[in-house]
């Protein structure tokens, strides 16, 4: 490879494929180009130097060089591992979920400095801070969308305008705050809020995101801006996530209440 440009980016691994007998095709999001598509010769090996960095949801730096369509990983050093991760099913099937996610918003290319900033912090959230997951996840939901351009309105009701709205309801599909009563006719799905989980709607989107989980709340306004969350990611993307299903395949069965 004697006169050949390398190239040397940090990046996560959203997803690796394995292919022939030892490679790997591995998905980085970087922040200067954006998702790439590496091929990892050899890195299945035990003797390959780097087969630590070539495992998702793994932050690392790496050598690579460009030969036609393709990237080629030459060398490759782990910056962090999120451990935290590797030692809780549920935090690493969420971590899993985040980078599906942020998968689905990024292009091939294009600089990425705020998405993979804000996926990193979503893994050391799961890793390190012991937040509570589902606290986690619908704040990583709704910042990623937010990020990706799909910023929804909430500070007043987008019919009557009122900054307080009685009985709140989040339009997923128009991406629009509503009292019960207003826009009845026009939405199509709207998850409904109570006033605490409003305000950590608000945080969340307008916030300081260097704070984006440092907030708590009670279990009922958790369960209703984590439900609002997922949905506003569903309808926005128009897509279902396998990793997602995996991730509440492990969470306990809730019976009703007699």
């Amino acid at each position: 490879m004697a006169g050949t440009p390398y190239i040397v980016l940090r990046g996560v691994v959203l997803r690796e494929t394995e292919t022939k007998e030892a490679d790997k095709i591995l998905t980085l999001l970087t922040a200067e180009r954006g998702k790439l598509s590496v091929i990892a010769r050899g890195v299945r090996r035990k003797s390959c130097r780097y087969a630590a960095c070539a495992q998702p949801l793994v932050w690392s730096e790496w050598t690579l060089y460009q030969k036609g369509d393709w990237y080629y990983a030459n060398e490759g050093s782990t910056v962090e591992l999120f451990k935290g991760l590797r030692d809780d099913l549920d935090a690493m099937a969420l971590g899993f979920y985040f980078a599906e996610l942020t998968e689905a918003v990024t292009s091939e290319e294009t600089p990425a400095p705020e998405l993979t900033r804000h996926l990193l912090n979503g893994l050391y959230a799961l890793s390190t801070l012991h937040k509570p997951p589902a606290l986690v996840k619908a704040a990583f939901e709704l910042k990623l969308l937010c990020l990706a351009g799909y910023e929804p309105l909430v500070d007043a009701c987008a019919y009557c305008g009122c900054p307080d709205p009685e009985q709140p309801l989040l339009d997923v599909v128009q991406g629009v705050l509503r009292c019960r009563n207003c826009g009845v006719k026009e939405s199509a799905l709207s998850m409904p809020l109570c006033r605490d989980s409003l305000l950590a709607l608000r945080h969340i989107v307008y916030g300081d995101p260097k704070r984006l989980y440092s907030f708590t709340l009670g279990a009922e306004a958790l369960r209703l801006l984590s439900a609002a969350a997922e949905s506003f990611a569903a309808a926005q993307l128009e897509r279902g996530f396998k990793t997602l299903d995996f991730y509440k395949s492990l969470q306990p069965v809730e019976l009703p209440s007699k």
